[in-house]
Parts: C-alpha cells; structure tokens; sequence
C-alpha cells in the first residue's frame, strides 16, 4: 500500500505558485513546497499486536515510506518474532541496495533503551502504542528534550457503542450477538474493543440484555498474550466491579485450564453513578464491558460530553431517528476518531480513508491517524523554496514533472509540466 502511494507522489502534497513579476503594487515571487521526511524515527512495538503494530507494522512502514531510518524498541512479549521479522527487513533492505541503517532493532526495557532512544539527538520522531501510562511518561520526555520532537501515541480507549431505541426495539438479539463477539474477539485485547455500551431503558432492552448475558455465558475463554497483561485485566476488573453502584451482569461459563486466562465478562451501572466515579471510565484491557443505563437523552448526552477522547464510537440505529439524535452525534464529533453505524469497532480497515487516532488521551495528537496511508504525514515535515532556479530544485518540484505526480499548480491539482515563459 506505501509502495503504491510512493510511486503515486500525492502524499507529498507537492505545491506551486508561479512568479507574477509584473503584479501591483509588488511582484509575486515564485514560492514550491512539498513534504520531505522528518529524520530518524523509533518505533516502540505493540504487546498486542506482533505483527501490524510490532517491528514491521503501520509505524514502520509509514516512517520508512516518508523516506526516514527506522529504530525499532521490540516488545518484550514477541523477541523471538520481533528478530524473525527484523531479519527479513533487513535482508529486503540489502536485496534493495538500501544504505546499512535504514532499519535497526534494540532489545531492552522500555525505562532504559526506550528513553535513551527519545533523548538521543539524532532521532526526530517517535511511534508507539501502549498504555497511557508508559506512553505518558515518553511524551513528556520527547517534549523535554532540547529540541522537542513529535511523539505519536495511542494510549488506548473504551470505544463506547450506542443503541438509540428503534434499534434497540427492531434487533436487540442481532446487535447482542454482534457486541458480544467484538468484545471477547482477541480475548478483548484489541485498541477498539468496545469497552462501554451506552442504552437507555426502552422497548427491546430487556431482550437485549438477556440475548448479551447469554452470548457472554457461551464464550469462550482464551489465553491472553502475557503474564502481565492477564494481571492487570483481572486486577481492573475486580476494581472495577467493586466499586458502589455496580452490578455484575454475566460471565463466560465454559471453564479452560492454562495460565493467563481471559474471562469475557459484563457488568452495568447507572448514568449518575458512571457520572460521579471517574475510575469507572478507565479502559480495562481485556473482554470486559460496562454497560451506562441512561433515563433519557439528555442524560446520554452528558455522559458523552464529559467523556474523555477516545479512538472511536459506535452507533447502532434505524435510518428514521439519527435526525433526532443530531446533538449527540455531535457530541461524539468532538470525542472521537472514527464513528461506526451499525457494526463493530473491533477490525480496523487499512485504506486511504482510515482514521485510526482520536483526542487525547485516545492519541497524543488527534490530528494523525496510526492506520492508512495517512499515516505517513507523521513523519514528514514541509519545506518551500522561494525564487530557486529549476535546476536546484527537487525533483518533485521542479517544471519538467519528470516523476509524472499530482502537483497543485496556482490552485489547479494537475500532472501538467510548466511551460517556462
């Protein structure tokens, strides 16, 4: 997909304005811009992912598609993948007649390579997914630094799923069946599980519950992907189903022996309570859900409007009442990344209109997105020329077009060459 859009050249969003000498009441000068990469950037691997957040993921491939080396901190719950993986990009990276150091891989903590990688002066951006916590610690670190650099997180989210009433009336088995797959899919161990399931009490509720609680029961429990991880979901877990006010619901009741074991559980607990207890909006990373029983809308949407920023919502609706909900939906604007209707969160597809990131804490700069092509604006930076000849200029820019890719030219997107007058 990088390969593609590198040949295609519109990620660098290459700009010009042609000179007006002869404009009043002072000349216009002839000014090119376009992106160019940012410098070395370090990658910290995802625990969840050993693959598409890991040593050759989306982070990886969009810094080395911008055109920068690639330092990447491998994650503790992968080594022997993490070096199969590094292998293999740099056996790619020489077959390719790429210079030595276009991708390098430190093992290591975290609080010792990973920080000294943030403060080392040669790198200028930073990719990582993981908890707020850790991914807190090194923003501010990158943000420290003599010269500043940009940190890109995702900290993590509890995606929360809306059932407006007539589709809580028309399909509440369906949208049951639907949840409870996306919230024990991976042992709920994905970034857009959806962690809060925001109802009002209306027709089809109770059905709704009943079909949630049943299909819970039913699921199977699995191994989750490391030690400390499964601690740390039942840990929160148990926190969070003793704090006041909040009801257990449902958990899986097929029983499976083996450490690190998952089990996909539910509970619930009312609007005013979710309101007055912050703990109750952290994120527990595993398949667990809490369901926010809201009176009416006007509930609902306070609950959304003092909710931190997360990576995506879901709404599950009829076409004929999503007028009705405007403010709300509106609300949700400002929360989030990306807005489902009518499926999961779990399952992020990878293409061009991918938004993968949301406000804060959801990601350090709600500005970005980690999947798609996208991705790649990361780690670039823009640079003009102003009045440069032709010949000095970058490829990209210069009138010839010889690289054949989409150029703003005074306002016109086109391919065209500039005719020099």
């Amino acid at each position: 997909m990088f390969g593609g859009l590198v040949r295609d050249g519109s990620w660098l969003e290459a700009s010009i304005d042609t000179a007006e000498p002869n404009r009043q009441p002072i000349p216009k000068p002839d000014i090119r811009r376009m992106l160019i990469p940012i410098g070395p950037v370090v990658v910290f691997a995802a625990s969840n992912f050993p693959l598409a957040f890991s040593t050759a993921g989306g982070d990886t491939a969009s810094a080395l598609a911008a055109g920068n080396p690639v330092i990447v901190k491998a994650h503790s719950s992968h080594l022997g993948t993490s070096a199969l993986i590094g292998s293999a990009i740099i056996k790619a990276a020489e077959n390719c007649e790429m210079p030595d150091g276009v991708f390098s891989m430190l093992f290591g903590s975290g609080r010792i390579i990973g920080q000294a990688l943030i403060n080392h002066p040669s790198v200028k951006a930073v990719g990582f997914t993981g908890s707020r916590t850790a991914g807190r610690l090194l923003f501010d670190i990158a943000s420290q630094r003599d010269e500043p650099i940009p940190f890109f997180a995702e900290m993590g989210s509890i995606n929360p799923t809306l059932i407006l009433p007539e589709a809580m009336k028309n399909m509440p088995e369906k949208i049951a069946k639907l949840l409870a797959g996306s919230i024990n899919l991976g042992t709920g161990q994905f970034c857009t599980n959806p962690g809060l399931l925001l109802l009002l009490k209306c027709e089809g509720y109770d059905r709704f519950i009943d079909e949630l609680n049943n299909a819970i029961s039913l699921s199977d429990p699995a191994v989750m992907l490391n030690e400390n991880i499964y601690k740390s979901f039942e840990a929160n877990k148990k926190s969070l189903l003793n704090q006041p006010n909040v009801h257990f619901l449902a958990k899986s009741g097929n029983i499976k022996s083996g450490p690190n074991i998952g089990i996909p559980t539910i509970a619930s607990v009312d609007a005013m309570t979710f309101l007055d207890n912050a703990d109750l909006s952290d994120e527990i990373f595993g398949p667990f859900s809490l369901i926010v029983r809201c009176s009416n809308k006007e509930e609902l949407q306070v609950v959304i409007e003092k909710m931190e920023g997360q990576l995506t919502a879901t709404i599950f609706s009829e076409p004929s009442e999503t007028s009705s909900y405007n403010l709300i939906i509106n609300a949700l604007k400002l929360r989030v990344g990306r807005i489902i209707f009518n499926g999961v969160p779990t399952g992020v597809e990878v293409c061009d209109s991918m938004q993968h990131g949301g406000p804060y804490p959801a990601s350090s700069d709600s500005r970005f997105t980690s999947v798609g092509t996208g991705a790649i604006k990361r780690f670039t930076r823009p640079i003009a020329f102003q009045n440069c000849s032709n010949g000095d200029l970058p490829d990209e820019l210069k009138n010839e077009n010889k690289l054949n890719i989409w150029r703003t030219i005074d306002t016109m997107l086109t391919k065209e060459i500039i005719r020099s007058i």
